[in-house]
C-alpha cells in the first residue's frame, strides 16, 4: 500500500476519519506557506493537500482565490510547489497536489509525475480532469506509483461513480457540494448520501469535501466519512494573520480543534 493508503487504513483501525488539510503554495511565502504544512501535522493534520497556484481557479471561493492572487504575484512555480511537498514529506505525512490539469499539462505529465514522486509526494488530486480524459496521467501515474483521486459529486450517475473510483487510487474525493470551495455554516443530508452512494460501488475510502471550518462540522462529517477534508478554513487563519509565524500558529490551532473533531465517537 502507498503511504496515503497507510494513514487512512491506520485512522480507520482508531475508528475515525482521517483529518486532510489544505494549504496553498507560496502564500504568504514559498517557506511561509511549507512552515504553514509542517505547522498542521505537527497539530494533528494526517493529509496534507499542497495546492499549485494557477491563473483560473474556476473552482475555487474567494478564501482561496484570494492566496493564490498573491501567491502567483510573488512568482510561485511549480519547483515551489515541489519545495512544500518535500516539507510535508519530511514530517512522515502524504503530501498530495492539488492542481487544475493545465499546469501539469504545460510541466508535462510524464515530467511532473516524476518530479513528484522524487519530492516524496503520495499523489495528486485533479478537480477538473475526469478519468475518461486521463490517460496521459493514468500512465504516468502508474510508472510512478502515485495515487491519483478523482471528484464525485452528487449529480454524478452512479455508473460514472464506478467508472470514477475505479480508476482513483488512494481515496475517492467526494465533493458535496455543487459549485465553488468555501466553508459552510451547516453540512446538510447531501454529503452523507453521495457518501453512501460511492461506497455501494467502491472499497476505496471515500473523504468528503464540504467547506468544514470547525470541530463540531469535522465531527459530523467524520461521523460518516472515511476523511474530512478542510481548505478554505486553513487558507482564512492565514489571510487573516499578521505574520507568518501567526499564520503557522493560527492554523495549528484550526488543525488542533479539528483533530479532536475527527476522533469523537461516533453517533450510535
Amino acid at each position: 500500500m502507498s503511504s496515503l493508503s497507510d494513514v487512512l487504513a491506520a485512522a480507520r483501525a482508531e475508528g475515525r476519519a482521517a483529518l486532510i488539510g489544505y494549504m496553498h503554495a507560496g502564500y504568504p511565502s514559498v517557506d511561509g506557506a511549507a512552515a504553514a504544512m509542517v505547522a498542521m501535522v505537527e497539530a494533528g493534520v494526517d493529509i496534507v493537500e499542497v495546492g499549485l497556484p494557477y491563473s483560473d481557479p474556476l473552482m475555487d471561493g474567494p478564501t482561496i482565490q484570494a492566496a493564490v492572487e498573491v501567491a502567483l504575484q510573488h512568482h510561485t512555480t511549480t519547483d515551489d510547489v515541489l519545495t512544500s511537498v518535500r516539507a510535508v514529506a519530511d514530517t512522515g505525512a502524504p503530501a498530495l497536489v492539488m492542481s487544475y490539469w493545465n499546469p501539469i499539462l504545460r510541466r508535462g505529465v510524464r515530467r511532473f509525475a516524476g518530479e513528484m514522486s522524487e519530492a516524496g509526494g503520495s499523489g495528486v488530486i485533479t478537480p477538473d480532469l475526469t478519468p475518461d480524459e486521463a490517460g496521459d496521467w493514468l500512465e504516468a501515474s502508474d510508472e510512478t506509483g502515485l495515487d491519483r483521486v478523482f471528484l464525485v459529486a452528487p449529480s454524478s450517475t452512479d455508473d460514472r461513480l464506478r467508472y470514477t473510483a475505479e480508476h482513483c487510487r488512494g481515496f475517492v474525493y467526494a465533493a458535496s457540494t455543487m459549485g465553488v470551495t468555501g466553508t459552510r455554516t451547516t453540512v446538510g443530508h447531501a454529503a452523507e448520501k453521495l457518501v453512501a452512494r460511492t461506497r455501494a460501488v467502491t472499497d476505496l475510502p471515500v473523504c468528503v469535501g464540504l467547506g468544514v471550518s470547525g470541530g463540531d462540522q469535522a465531527a459530523e462529517v467524520a461521523g460518516f466519512a472515511d476523511g474530512v477534508i478542510v481548505g478554505s478554513a486553513f487558507v482564512r487563519r492565514m489571510l487573516d494573520a499578521p505574520s507568518a509565524a501567526a499564520g503557522s500558529a493560527a492554523v495549528a490551532d484550526l488543525a488542533a480543534e479539528l483533530a479532536d473533531g475527527v476522533r469523537r465517537p461516533k453517533r450510535p
